[in-house]
């Protein structure tokens, strides 16, 4: 997981320092993508209340990456976080099937605001090593990708 996402950081980041949302719904697993990133290893989070900020190293290029918490009472403050970021990954939990919509119109609504829409997106479906998860192709169907 942290492989793919590290290289695609690493060909994405030129310049030497950029800020980057995590986003996603809550238990999406946007806090232990931050840290398998940061520490290269699994670590037991908690639900996120705020925000989580971490700075990594990909290619001589400094990526602060903000991990900003989900839940539905949180994602109104989302907008809080959006200026001066240079990219935005967006965790989607795969067997999360009844919030697969929530989760759509959030990615469409932030896509949306004025300082968001020329910044590269990255969306990640998790948690596809379990059984039972959406299908890619379902996925971004129901996406609307």
């Amino acid at each position: 997981m942290a492989s793919y996402i590290r290289t695609i950081l690493g060909k994405l980041f030129g310049k030497s320092e950029y800020r980057t949302l995590i986003m996603g719904l809550d238990a999406a697993g946007k806090t232990s993508i931050l840290y398998r990133l940061k520490l290269n290893e699994h670590v037991m989070t908690i639900p996120t209340i705020g925000f989580n900020v971490e700075t990594l190293t990909f290619n001589k290029a400094s990526v602060t990456m903000w991990d900003v918490g989900g839940r539905d009472k949180i994602r109104p403050l989302w907008r809080h976080y959006f200026q001066n970021t240079q990219g935005l990954i967006f965790v989607i939990d795969s067997h999360d099937v009844e919030r697969l919509e929530n989760a759509r119109d959030d990615i469409w609504r932030i896509l949306g605001e004025d300082e968001l829409r020329e910044i590269p997106l990255l969306i990640y479906f998790n948690k596809t090593d379990l059984p039972n998860g959406l299908k890619q192709e379902y996925a971004i169907k129901e996406m609307k990708l």
